[in-house]
């Protein structure tokens, strides 16, 4: 669209006519002297802006609905996702630049210091414009539905997508710089080898949250949607988002936290996306018991109250509906400690959501709590010092 018309305002032909259109307009008005140069460039100026706000128009109201009806009518979603609004009105703001900056050596062709100053600016324009409508762009890759937002392949994509926004931000900083002074764009690429300790410096955080992201994803670490604890922070939710730079947790209060993908790899942290997608969420608690009540219950058989103890717990918990049968379900004996004797409560809920799994997990264990007495055990408890 841009390169059409960029051809179009550059044909010789047409400036030509631009400029008899001009001379006899001033004809007719039957001014002369010194002042048909200021009517003749105020003239040249309205007309600039006459047809780079017509050209504005024509992309804005009739080829942006034109290429959009297209892509709606189209049986695949990509195209309507890349090429959306963002992209295509961003496109149309281009191209009046293109038309005045094609225009402006015809305008102030006998003032050569201005031309000089107003063509380096609308370049300068045309640099920024393109360089925002190549952003929206690569960010509208996001939004593709066609791939799992849980997917390896979408977090390398997100990841390539923002360091192609950097890339693109950067290449157009230089060219706007080779504009200012003059130079050529590429004189400044080659002359970037002796600066590039201090670019490597500069995008020190970026580059390591590249590779630490890439390093999640491609052992499948961490994922959009996952449940994450991380020791000796406050993160406990679930991963909103995922960009170099940052991991966006979602706490269960609510509250947003952000973390470095250097600090999940270089430290350790807690995915419960196994528990999440498995059939239980595990329930693993130690209650201490006073070793003095512990007794035999039959001289003969040389059966504890404990052992009593741990198999009825067996079986009650078995028989709950909310435990999952199909998986361990143990109470068994830990090493004894100078806190008393620790049974270890080992079993999978069948609910994983933090509410009923809290509300029945302490069913089980106020139950545990009541009954250890009718088996004349304590539990073990200490009390403060007086």
């Amino acid at each position: 669209m841009a390169l059409q018309i960029h051809k179009l305002v550059s044909s010789h032909i047409w400036l030509e006519k631009i400029r008899i259109f001009v001379e006899q307009t001033i004809s007719l008005t039957g001014i002369q002297g010194p002042a048909v140069p200021i009517l003749r460039h105020v003239l040249l100026i309205l007309v600039t802006i006459f047809l780079a706000w017509l050209f504005y128009i024509i992309c804005r109201k009739t080829l942006v609905p034109l290429i959009m009806g297209i892509t709606k009518k189209t049986t695949v979603k990509w195209d309507s996702v890349l090429l959306n609004k963002d992209v295509l009105y961003s496109a149309c703001k281009i191209v009046p630049a293109i038309v005045v900056w094609k225009l402006l050596p015809m305008v102030f062709y006998q003032f050569p210091s201005i031309r000089v100053i107003l063509v380096r600016l609308t370049a300068i324009y045309i640099v920024i414009m393109t360089t925002r409508t190549a952003v929206a762009f690569i960010d509208s890759f996001n939004q593709l539905d066609t791939i799992n937002r849980r997917s390896s392949t979408q977090q390398y994509l997100k990841s390539f997508c923002g360091v192609l926004k950097i890339l693109m931000v950067f290449i157009a900083c230089i060219v706007t710089i080779a504009i200012l002074l003059n130079k050529s764009p590429m004189a400044l690429f080659a002359g970037l080898g002796a600066t590039s300790a201090v670019l490597m410096l500069v995008f020190k955080d970026t580059i390591e949250g590249l590779v630490s992201g890439i390093r999640l994803t491609s052992n499948n670490m961490l994922h959009v949607g996952d449940w994450i604890t991380v020791p000796n922070t406050i993160v406990n939710g679930v991963v909103k988002e995922m960009s170099l730079s940052t991991v966006k947790v979602q706490n269960f209060d609510n509250t947003i936290v952000t973390i470095s993908p250097q600090t999940l790899i270089n430290g350790s942290f807690q995915n419960w996306i196994g528990m999440q997608q498995g059939s239980g969420r595990r329930v693993k608690r130690v209650v201490y018991f006073d070793f003095r009540s512990i007794r035999f219950e039959d001289q003969d058989k040389k059966i504890t109250n404990m052992g009593e103890f741990r198999r009825a717990m067996e079986i009650y918990l078995t028989n709950r509906d909310d435990v999952n049968k199909e998986m361990t379900v143990m109470v068994r004996e830990l090493e004894a400690t100078q806190g008393g004797v620790p049974l270890e409560f080992y079993f999978f809920l069948k609910m994983k959501d933090w509410k009923p799994y809290e509300e029945h997990l302490a069913d089980i264990m106020e139950y545990v709590y009541s009954i250890a007495g009718k088996y004349g055990l304590t539990i073990y408890q200490q009390y403060p010092e007086q």
